[in-house]
């Protein structure tokens, strides 16, 4: 591989890692499973219940 592919493969992988992270603590939430709503809903659900878990982490 050359050098830019191993770079993007490293920025690529810390991304994955952070959006990987993210969703397992999602699925902390069991609301999550029971969501039979409007997607939009279940969106602003989803951002609301990240930005609370990213404070939590943040601690």
């Amino acid at each position: 591989m050359t050098r830019g592919q191993k770079l993007s493969d490293k920025v690529l992988a810390a991304v994955r890692a952070l959006v990987e992270h993210g969703f397992a603590h999602l699925k902390n939430w069991r609301v999550l499973g029971k969501v039979r709503t409007d997607p939009r809903w279940a969106t602003a659900l989803v951002r609301a219940l990240l930005v609370l878990t990213n404070r939590e982490v943040a601690r």
